[in-house]
Order: C-alpha cells, then structure tokens, then sequence
C-alpha cells in the first residue's frame, strides 16, 4: 500500500512526498480512511509507528474546506507537554504547506498577549497542553463551540501527568457532536472508561502489543559494582566512548541526575547539554533544536524528552539507571531504531536498580546482553581508587549552617524545658533570687522604674519647716 490508495487530498500527497515518505506505517494505513470517513478512532501503537501523521493528514485533508472564525477554532489537538505540542505543529506545517491553514500553539512559557492574537485573528488549529488552554478558556479569550475534531495524543502520559480531570473538563466543553480521536501507547483502565465516555462506537486499532521494542533495536546492559553514582558516571563515559556515537539521548531518572551528568560529560570533553521541566521553555526549545539540527551531540533529559519527540536519526540511547515505571524503557529506547533504521541502547544497572531491570526484563519478555569491555572496567578500577571526594566549601557550609541550626534548636529545646521546670518546681527560690539581686545590684527597688532609679528619688528630703 502507499499513500496515494488512502484517497488523501493531492496537496496532501504531494506535501508527503516531499518529505520522502511513500509507504504509511500500520497505524497510518489503518487510521486515515477512518478519520477521513468522520469515525471517532482509538490508535494503540508504540512510539516511533507514525502517531502523529496518522491523525495530522487526514485532519489537513478535511480542514481543505470551509474557514476559521475568531476564536473558535475548527480542530483541537491536546498534547501532555510543551515539546510534544511544538512538534505537532511542526507536522502541521510541513505537511500544510500545499494549504492556507491558521494555527495556534498555546503552550507555557510563551506570551499570552501573542497567542490571543493569533486567536482573534481565527485558527483552524489549535495545538494546545491542558493547562495553558483552560488559562484562555476562563480569562474568556477562546471559545470552543466549534471545535468539529478532538485529539488527545499520548493519553496514557496524560495519565501520568494527573491531567485527565482537565481532558474530562475540556470535553465537556466541546460540542456533543465532534469527532474524537484518542492516541496512546497503552491502554490503562482509566483511558479506556474516557474512550467510553467521550468516543462514540470508536474503531480500535492495535499495531502492535504494549511496551514491545521495535527490534531494529539492539540493546545492551552494564552491571555496576555498587551504587557508587561517581563509578556509574564513569561507565556511562566509558560506554559512550566505546561507540560511535553520531547523536544519542541519554535518560536520568531525576533532574538533579540530568544536570550533574550533563556537567560530568562536558567537564570529559563530550558535547552535551541537559533538558528537563524545570529549565525555561526557551533554553528547552533551543537544545531541541540544536539536537535535531546536528549541532549536538549528546542530549540528557528526563522522562519530559521520552514520549513522541520525532528525532527519527537518533542512534543511541543510554539509560543512566532503569526507569521507574518499565513502559518508559520502551519509550525511552524508542528513540532510536525510528522507520526501519538501526539503533543500539544501554542501561547501567547498580545494585540498588535491580528490582526496576527485572521489572523490565518481565515487561520486554526476553533477556538483554550484557555489555563489558576493558574500558568499563579501568573505568571502576580507576574511580575506586580515589580518595574519598573533599566536600566543596558550599557543602561545608550547608553542613556546617545544618549543624548551627540543630545545635541552635536543641539549646533551645533545652533553654525551654529548664525554664518550664524552674517555674513549676521552684517558683519561690526563683523570686527571691530576683529580689536579692536587685537589693545586692542596684539598692533599693522601685516599683514600675525596671531596673533604673532616678536620681532625684535617691535624695535626702528637707524636712525643715518653711515660714
């Protein structure tokens, strides 16, 4: 089959081959007749089959009639995160670019003023994360009576994001009749019972099984000696320098560990750079951008780079620890090996991530090689060997404000206690060791003067009668 049978419009088909694409992938061949049909369809397929074109030609093909109205767009596109919307609009683009089509992108991080005006102007499509949409929605700036399409792309990371009681909101928001698209990579109790609440007599179509790995991908994994993270930043070095690696993404657990492997890889000489959700939308954008355009070599992300980014020329992934949840190794991993290409992953598995690589192994059902060379191993040797690290003076000093500030509380807590004591179990001894240092101190007491006595007070008083 190729493009040309799924009766797609010829600007369509031309803006396709344009990119080089001949031949739809399984979800593609099986979801576009639906969609151009006007049935709600339900897509299950692992990352890298071709998601978002499978809902973005069939959705350009039918927006090729009629016209936008200010503020209401005709098709709406949810996305659980900043980067997967920037790359929808992306496929929009590209694959438009035979058409006259509006469309907004609302996303955190950009200018509210730029995006309402883009709005007033009137889109036909608006690519939206559920947050910044309900944002315009209850400032009044955007109405959604005329929504004709609903996509909501990556449900299952909309799950793991806590966003479905947003995505309940918005459909109820929307016209009764529309036509509902629903993406995923798997398919948990809780999207399938929002298919049932919000599809009408969907057709479901499954490529492929959950969490199985494209087999153009060989993977490997590293056992660490111990849970030594300095041993493990040096086999993650000594891994990459084993390769030939052209770009590759490596994945931390953490974005504490995203930036201290960045820093670690940089300080040895590799090109690389971090990206996760606490850095601005800018900077994200731009190593994105860097990454996908050659400019960089190495990029460490988190789990917010893990679903749907369309890098199809990644060749290797390297996992700095198994991920928690064992889907994301699927996604993780899915980076490369993109349409039909070869690609090679590596996990480091310390003692501590046992559990989290069995879990793994249990959800791929089948074995991975382990992965050992001689620079590995001069790796460890070498790292063991070091004296234990001298604490920076930063560390010391938050070790030493740390100490101050317990030292501090517990004087306190002391001060406190003795205090409570003195006044329950000696309150009289307490009083006249007051009054006697007053009398010894500062002579006679006055009452209301504190511990200060006017001068005058202390003179002799003439008693001499006055005539």
């Amino acid at each position: 089959m190729t493009f040309d049978d799924l009766e797609l419009d010829p600007r369509v088909l031309s803006a396709v081959k344009d990119t080089g694409y001949t031949e739809p992938t399984p979800i593609q061949a099986q979801a576009i007749p639906a969609i151009i049909q006007g049935r709600d369809v339900t897509g299950i397929a692992q990352t890298g089959t071709g998601k978002t074109a499978a809902f973005v030609l069939p959705m350009i093909h039918k927006l090729g009639q009629g016209r936008a109205k200010a503020r209401m767009p005709r098709t709406l596109i949810l996305e659980p995160t900043r980067e997967l919307a920037a790359q929808v609009a992306d496929n929009f683009e590209k694959y438009g670019v035979n058409h006259k089509l509006n469309m907004a992108l609302l996303i955190g991080g950009v200018s509210f003023a730029d995006q309402d005006k883009k709005l007033t102007a009137g889109v036909d499509v608006l690519i939206a994360t559920p947050g910044r949409l309900m944002d315009h929605f209850e400032r009044g700036r955007l109405l959604m009576t005329g929504v004709q399409m609903l996509v909501i792309d990556e449900a299952d990371r909309m799950l793991d994001m806590g966003f479905i009681p947003d995505i309940e909101k918005i459909c109820k928001l929307l016209p009764p009749r529309r036509q509902t698209l629903l993406f995923s990579a798997t398919m948990p109790p809780e999207i399938a019972k929002l298919t049932k609440q919000f599809q009408n007599d969907p057709k479901k179509i499954e490529v492929a099984r959950p969490a199985q790995t494209a087999e153009t991908i060989t993977q490997h994994i590293s056992k660490a000696p111990n849970n030594n993270d300095a041993i493990k930043r040096g086999m993650l070095r000594a891994i990459i320098g084993s390769c030939e690696v052209k770009n590759g993404i490596v994945f931390c657990n953490r974005k504490k560990e995203v930036d201290i492997v960045a820093k670690s890889l940089n300080a040895h000489g590799f090109d690389a750079a971090p990206i996760h959700g606490d850095l601005s939308q800018s900077y994200r954008m731009e190593t994105l951008d860097k990454f996908k355009n050659g400019e960089l070599t190495l990029l460490v992300a988190s789990d917010v780079a893990a679903r749907g980014l369309d890098i199809p020329d990644v060749g290797h992934v390297f996992n700095y620890a198994p991920p928690p949840n064992s889907d994301d190794y699927v996604h993780r991993i899915g980076r490369t090996g993109r349409a039909g290409r070869k690609g090679e992953s590596y996990t480091i598995v310390s003692p501590n991530d046992e559990k989290l690589w069995d879990a793994v192994v249990k959800r791929i059902g089948k074995d991975v090689q382990e992965f050992d060379n001689e620079a590995i191993q001069s790796a460890i040797e070498e790292i063991s060997q070091r004296p234990e690290r001298k604490k920076t003076k930063n560390e010391g000093r938050n070790a030493k404000r740390r100490g101050r500030q317990s030292k501090k509380q517990e004087v306190q807590t002391t001060e406190e206690t003795n205090q409570v004591a003195n006044d329950i179990v000696k309150p009289a001894e307490n009083k006249k060791k007051t009054n006697r240092r007053y009398k010894d101190d500062l002579g006679p007491s006055f009452k209301g003067m504190g511990d200060h006595v006017p001068a005058f007070l202390l003179r002799p008083v003439d008693t001499t009668p006055t005539s």
